[in-house]
């Protein structure tokens, strides 16, 4: 099992550690034929239009679209938003993976970043990994850096965690997004929880 991670900006070398550091086997993604080379992507932060730039180069986007419907994909801070159906503040095109409306930039400026702490529905999780038996357990370390917000998610999308009433990491089939950024915190739960969910498959959208 590879684990491809977008490698175009953002901080992909921190989720490359997490992941090597949970035995997971990475390969950097920067050009569009190496999506066949790996079984699940993770979409790091960034600034999403940036990204949108450099994917509409060689038919990268199309590729990632495809790409998105039939393999895990987790996406993080503009991961989350390149994923979102619908994203506002202002609109942006987006890959629609996953049911749910997207702020950018709703957290504020970068001097406006902050380290937060959230909690992990109790009925939830993947396969239970997100979920252990202390209470203090439950809570879980946020970064984040310009982050977007979730305004709504559909009927078929779980929340895996909140920060406050905000929903922060949530779950469609195979495809997980994330508001903040796990790569950044000393707890892999989140990662774990990605891999898993790789491990374990699920049935296309």
């Amino acid at each position: 099992m590879t684990i491809g991670v977008l490698a175009i900006q953002g901080d992909y070398g921190a989720h490359r550690a997490v992941l090597e550091r949970l035995g997971a086997e990475v390969k950097f993604v920067r050009n569009p034929e190496e999506l066949d080379a790996v079984d699940a992507l993770i979409i790091p932060g960034g600034e999403s239009s940036t990204f949108l730039k450099f994917l509409e180069q060689r038919g990268f986007f199309q590729r990632l679209a495809e790409f998105v419907k039939t393999k895990p994909v987790f996406g993080t801070c503009a991961g989350a938003i390149l994923l979102a159906k619908e994203v506002v503040g202002p609109e942006q095109r987006s890959l629609g993976a996953l049911d749910m409306r997207v702020r950018r930039n709703a957290y504020g400026r970068q001097m406006d970043s902050s380290i937060r702490h959230g909690t992990l529905a109790p009925d939830n999780s993947i396969d239970g990994n997100l979920k252990q038996p202390a209470a203090d357990a439950a809570l879980l370390e946020m970064v984040f850096i310009r982050a977007p917000k979730i305004e709504r998610v559909g009927k078929d999308v779980e929340v895996l965690a909140s920060q406050g009433a905000d929903p922060v990491l949530v779950r469609q089939g195979k495809i997980m997004a994330a508001t903040f950024h796990p790569e950044l915190s000393s707890d892999t739960r989140v990662h774990q929880a990605f891999l898993r969910m790789v491990a374990r498959g699920s049935k296309p959208r």
